[in-house]
């Protein structure tokens, strides 16, 4: 008997899964100006509504090439909801899918510019930390940050949470440089502005595809010595190995949800890649104030560039793994 009902669900479990929809990419927007250059360019598409998913964005568009689009809403909380909606649906099986995590994010000038585009290795919580009033911080520490249950800052703290740092796959993330690398992304005017004011390389440069690391967290900050501390957390908790270059405020949460569907067979997290593009600058340029920079940070020109710019830079894998699908299905390809 017991034979009999594990066969009936194992059937049962295939029936749904022939039934569902398979994507071969998910890209994941967090609010609607991130989707609307794929959802313009990559239809027509059918949507999907799921339980679960934000009310703002309560559908999942998908095309004839097998490429969806979901739009989460903006923050963690949102992220985690509707990425865990997506990742347990019975309406999708997401078994084979690829990730392509796409949004814009605070960039540091030490690494890359107003429109540059960085392919994440290392995902960092800027959030999970303990802090001290800035005015009272101990005078032999350069920030009131530290690793919570450490002593200083710059000690390494344990990682009870689980969430605090993720490392990507480097194979996807290699052909995702690979592909990119070369593609012309698009500058402003106003963006050249606003670079302009920035006295040495990569800020006062046009824009590139970049290779360096995100910070997560709920908080907008501006302010080089919040920088350089987001700087060192990347540091110590990739034991020296990440380099941080763009700041948001998801990343951490979407792969926690995904890595979740992992766990229960649902997802692989070998196939997710973030993307990121700079829309503003985490910090002042020499001169100005850090009020100014945060609250100025629409006048920077960044935000039109920075989208055209993740899609320019996202569309060559999404295209190679659907040109392709019968090389990327299982995996990766070496070629």
């Amino acid at each position: 008997m017991k034979k009999m009902l594990a066969a009936t669900a194992l059937s049962l479990f295939c029936l749904a899964a022939s039934a569902a929809i398979a994507p071969r990419v998910v890209i994941i927007a967090m609010f609607a100006p991130e989707a609307k250059l794929w959802l313009e360019r990559l239809g027509p598409w059918q949507a999907t509504k799921l339980p679960g998913l934000s009310p703002d964005y309560p559908a999942v568009q998908c095309n004839r090439q097998k490429v969806c689009v979901m739009t989460t809403g903006m923050g963690h909380t949102n992220a985690a909801a509707s990425t865990m909606a997506l990742a347990f649906s019975p309406a999708f099986d997401l078994r084979h899918s690829y990730f392509l995590v796409a949004g814009i994010a605070g960039i540091n000038p030490e690494l890359g510019t107003l429109g540059s585009v960085a392919w994440a290795r290392y995902l960092v919580d800027y959030g999970i930390q303990w802090e001290i009033d800035a005015r009272e911080i101990p005078a032999t520490w350069a920030s009131g940050l530290l690793g919570i249950n450490t002593k200083h800052p710059g000690e390494k703290p344990p990682l009870d949470y689980r969430t605090e740092v993720f490392q990507l796959d480097e194979a996807l993330l290699q052909k995702a440089l690979t592909l990119s690398r070369h593609v012309p992304l698009r500058d402003g005017a106003e963006a050249q502005a606003a670079r302009a004011h920035f006295p040495s390389a990569p800020a006062n440069q046009p824009p590139s595809v970049l290779q360096c690391d995100t910070m997560a967290g709920d908080t907008w900050f501006s302010g080089t010595r919040l920088s350089e501390r987001a700087s060192e957390w990347t540091r110590i908790l990739t034991d020296g190995n990440g380099q941080y270059c763009t700041t948001q405020q998801e990343d951490n949460a979407t792969y926690e949800a995904l890595k979740r569907g992992a766990a229960a067979g649902r997802v692989d997290v070998k196939r997710v890649a973030v993307l990121r593009a700079g829309a503003d600058f985490d910090r002042p340029y020499p001169g100005q104030s850090s009020a100014d920079n945060l609250l100025g940070y629409a006048a920077q020109g960044g935000f039109d560039i920075s989208l055209e710019n993740l899609y320019r830079a996202g569309l060559p894998l999404v295209q190679a793994i659907t040109g392709a699908w019968p090389a990327w299905r299982a995996g990766v390809p070496a070629r």
